[in-house]
């Protein structure tokens, strides 16, 4: 084995079990950052070794194990923590005894979950949202400072610095590694569900890197929010995203060729859509519609389903689509809702009506840096023949992308209208806001 095919593994397993090893560390340590520093060391010694004693046979098992051993070496060296290692010799063994007695302790551990208290933790009140989103997303989905920031369309050193600030009030507050008491669970719920689909929309359509997506983080953002659900039956909201999750993962193995390009929705074989994940969602989203007024995921939810129930592209709902945007951007505005809004109103009503909608967001400061605006632009401005104007907004997409899959994607667009005098580029439409 190569030294390149180890360092690939590794980054392969930190993406997967790095949750899972901090939120056994920040239980076993009481620290969040604490927990994020001995799980680095660990990751550091797996590229120090592996690529010279070979990957092994359980590589999470191998980053656990060895962050684990750090954190005890680190309170033995330190005679200030040599009392709180008494404490977490005896809170091991308390542990021990309760996981035998799991179903009689019940109303103490709701949940029996690390990673989520974990991402309860990191979504406590005592943080700002932001610091709360950016913490989480960095924890709980593995990602880089880079990559969270361009997830919140937020400058990187704002991102780190709110990073810090989290695990700093963290720590100063003492504020305890477990799950809330099932009496403030719902208060606590509406940032955990948006950090849920922060780390689903990273791993559905990867921010960086060589791959267009990151199946792993959907399927950690999946068993999250059906545990969350489970938990939750009675908010329409949790089901919401649930199936807004859902109906989006069942189309996963559709969005990547042989060779990992994108592949746009328009161009889909749908007969390798998830029919399982699809009806999940939709019962999912009748739940939520069951339970009141849908709110922003079950709008999103909502407009996912009309593509899951149509045959085709031609087939598809799009103006009950663009009603639906609009109602979702009545209820939770932004930039990128009008521009999905106005794929839909392309498609419902041609492209001209989508293009005023999209030259109206060009002035919007979240917007800059944005890739899929000129994308989408440049997917009008094709389908209207204007096929110079088409090449330069797909080579400016190309030039703000930092996905190797998306760039080339562009890029080949950008190649086909210059090649089609007469911008016929119908076929592709709706991609880069749905696919």
């Amino acid at each position: 084995m190569t030294i390149e095919d180890p360092r690939r593994v590794i980054e392969a397993v930190w993406r997967i079990e790095s949750a899972r090893v901090i939120a056994g560390l920040a239980r076993m340590v009481g620290d969040v950052g604490l927990a994020e520093e001995l799980a680095q060391d660990a990751l550091v010694a797996a590229l120090e070794q592996w690529p010279e004693s070979g990957v092994p046979e359980n590589p999470g098992a191998w980053l656990t194990l060895t962050a684990k051993h750090r954190a005890i070496d680190l309170l033995r060296r330190r005679t200030r923590y040599e009392h709180k290692l008494r404490e977490v010799g005896r809170d091991l063994e308390v542990r021990q005894e309760a996981a035998e007695a799991e179903l009689d302790d019940a109303l103490d551990d709701h949940i029996g979950d690390d990673v989520l208290r974990l991402l309860f933790t990191a979504c406590h009140p005592v943080l700002p949202v932001e610091g709360r989103l950016a913490l989480t997303l960095r924890l709980l989905g593995g990602l880089t400072t880079q990559e969270i920031a361009r997830a919140f369309l937020t400058p990187e050193p704002t991102v780190g610095q709110r990073i810090s600030r989290a695990k700093r009030t963290l720590a100063e507050k003492r504020v305890p590694i477990e799950l809330p008491p099932p009496a403030e669970l719902p208060g606590r719920l509406s940032s955990v569900l948006e950090v849920v689909y922060l780390v689903f929309n990273e791993g559905y359509s990867a921010t960086a890197g060589d791959d267009w997506a990151r199946p792993s983080l959907c399927e950690e953002a999946l068993r999250l929010g059906r545990v969350l659900a489970g938990l939750m039956p009675g908010e329409a909201e949790v089901h919401g995203l649930v199936a807004l999750m859902e109906i989006q993962a069942s189309r996963i193995r559709a969005r990547t060729g042989p060779d990992g390009e994108p592949v746009l929705l328009g161009d889909q074989d749908r007969s390798l859509w998830d029919r399982l994940l699809i009806r999940r969602g939709l019962e999912a989203l009748g739940r939520a519609e069951a339970l009141g007024t849908l709110g922003p995921y079950g709008l999103q939810a909502a407009i996912a389903a009309c593509h899951a129930r149509a045959r085709s592209t031609e087939d598809t709902d799009w103006e009950r689509m663009a009603a639906l945007y609009r109602v979702l951007a009545h209820v939770a505005p932004s930039p990128v809702v009008e521009l999905n809004r106005a794929v839909a109103v392309s498609m419902a009503y041609g492209p001209a009506r989508g293009l005023e909608i999209v030259d109206g967001l060009g002035k919007e400061r979240a917007l800059r840096g944005y890739p899929q605006l000129p994308a989408v632009r440049g997917d009008l401005l094709a389908r209207l023949g204007r096929a110079a104007e088409a090449r330069t907004e797909f080579e400016r997409a190309a030039a703000l992308t930092r996905n190797e899959r998306e760039r080339a994607l562009f890029l080949t667009r950008a190649a086909s209208a210059a090649d089609d005098a007469t911008g016929d580029m119908a076929g592709d439409a709706a991609g880069t806001g749905e696919g």
